[in-house]
């Protein structure tokens, strides 16, 4: 019975999932007892953000040890246009359903040389998102011969506009909705200015995969860094975005917390599947 009321605790009817990007500072150090607490908070379904040297084989064994299944991965554009054999080959062993990219690139790598991460994300133009778009389809094309779904996952930096058109919007338009589904991460969309409700209303089909993070944004202005905080004690309205997404074909919802100022990690990321059972 706790088993059945763990699976059907989130507000769309799935699994607790994590972003295991919120605990990259745990997993070089212990990655077997770190993966074991998460599925005692009640964690299932985890996406990976690195690997940290294991192989698909300690991976998987990991992961059933710990009661998770890890459904999906994140990779830069800058580690998927050299390797994304090697992707494809290491996500069939561990049995991924997803493989997504978590950030674009410059087309010219030597630009972004100097360029902090976020300097080189504002650096992209118009032409550099469509080249972007390209890419994920191609991508996108590949996986899904090796029987794998290819994804995006968006920051906030898509949706700072470029003579009045938004690069998200280009993104949506130039890619292939049967090779490139979406990943939304809900608290970039809101800092950088749009609503998640609206574009799950608008474009329901896109989407397949949820980020649910939260931010304390009384006082904060666009080009602050926003302050992390637990589900449920932040500023973003996750009802309206949970009855959007109900019309979506939602798969996965992650979890994902960016930093820890108000509790020590452990303690938060168990607050944050408490809060996703409890609505």
């Amino acid at each position: 019975m706790l088993q059945a009321r763990r699976v059907w605790a989130s507000p769309l009817g799935l699994p607790l999932g994590l972003q295991l990007y919120s605990v990259r500072d745990f997993l070089p150090k212990d990655y077997e007892g770190t993966l074991r607490q998460l599925g005692a908070m009640g964690y299932q379904d985890v996406e990976a953000a690195g690997f940290f040297g294991h192989s698909a084989a300690d991976v998987k064994q990991a992961m059933t040890a710990a009661g998770l299944r890890c459904v999906s991965a994140h990779y830069p554009m800058p580690q998927l246009l050299p390797q994304l054999d090697d992707v494809i080959r290491y996500a069939r062993d561990l049995g991924l359903e997803y493989i997504i990219c978590s950030s674009p690139m410059l087309p010219d790598p030597a630009k972004a040389k100097g360029l902090s991460w976020i300097q080189s994300m504002e650096a992209l133009t118009l032409d550099d998102w469509n080249w972007n778009a390209e890419q994920l389809n191609k991508f996108g094309a590949r996986v899904h011969a090796a029987g794998m779904k290819f994804g995006y996952h968006n920051h906030f930096i898509e949706f700072h506009p470029h003579d009045g058109v938004v690069p998200y919007d280009e993104l949506l338009r130039e890619t292939d909705p049967k090779l490139v589904t979406m990943e939304m991460d809900c608290g970039w969309v809101v800092i950088g200015g749009h609503k998640p409700e609206d574009y799950l209303t608008k474009y329901p089909e896109r989407y397949s995969m949820l980020h649910i993070k939260e931010f304390k944004l009384e006082g904060w202005k666009p080009g602050e860094e926003p302050v992390s905080t637990e589900m449920g004690r932040g500023s973003i309205d996750y009802a309206s975005i949970f009855a959007a997404a109900k019309k979506a074909p939602i798969r996965h919802i992650f979890v994902e917390q960016e930093a820890f100022p108000d509790m020590p990690a452990m303690e938060a990321l168990k607050t944050d599947a408490e809060w996703l059972r409890s609505v």
